[in-house]
């Protein structure tokens, strides 16, 4: 009977340490980056959180369609995805890839594989969180430049615009966080030679 207690609770036991393992291995910063631009990679999750939270009780309004709240709830997800992935900029699997790809785990990451689309994913996200939107903003209309649609929550007043910008003015900061991290990848790759392989 202590036997069979033993390894019903073993793996319940086991699963915070596989978490914590692989929270670190998510996480952990590989040598040569500096505090800042651990805490910067860090950052970008939580400047696209805010609109992921304000976006998503859209998901919930009467009147909008399963493919619309469907909508809502991905674009959410898919952008903390995304800027999730400016971690690997600072952390092993940035530099390594790890071992659940099949053909390529313990494979150094080739530096412009990751430099490119982060480059251009900066370049995009610069272009149109921050300054078409600020833009936008004061000129009083659309990304596009069209006169804001009836509701728009730009036009709101009192809390409700402070909430709005409260959960949207972080955003703008996606981009140019995302190219410091990028230039100092590229940085810190550049001349390396080889990197252990994946543990």
């Amino acid at each position: 009977m202590k036997q069979l207690r033993r390894h019903t609770e073993e793996p319940t036991a086991a699963r915070p340490g596989r978490r914590r393992a692989a929270w670190r291995a998510a996480h952990d910063p590989v040598s040569g980056v500096s505090r800042r631009m651990q805490l910067i990679a860090c950052a970008v999750p939580f400047t696209v959180l805010p609109a992921g939270i304000w976006r998503l009780p859209a998901a919930f309004d009467e009147g909008i369609g399963l493919g619309e709240r469907a909508y809502v709830v991905f674009l959410s997800i898919l952008s903390e995805v995304l800027a999730f992935t400016a971690i690997g900029l600072i952390a092993r699997w940035g530099e390594v890839f790890p071992r659940w790809i099949p053909f390529l785990r313990g494979r150094r990451v080739p530096t412009m594989a990751a430099v490119i689309p982060a480059a251009t994913g900066a370049t995009i996200l610069t272009l149109v969180f921050t300054l078409l939107f600020i833009v936008s903003e004061i000129r009083g209309t659309t990304i596009q430049g069209d006169e804001l649609p009836a509701g728009s929550p730009a036009l709101a007043t009192g809390w409700e615009a402070a909430w709005y910008y409260a959960c949207y003015t972080p955003l703008s900061l996606w981009g140019p966080l995302l190219a410091v991290l990028t230039v100092a990848y590229w940085k810190r790759r550049r001349g390396v030679g080889n990197v252990p392989g994946a543990a």
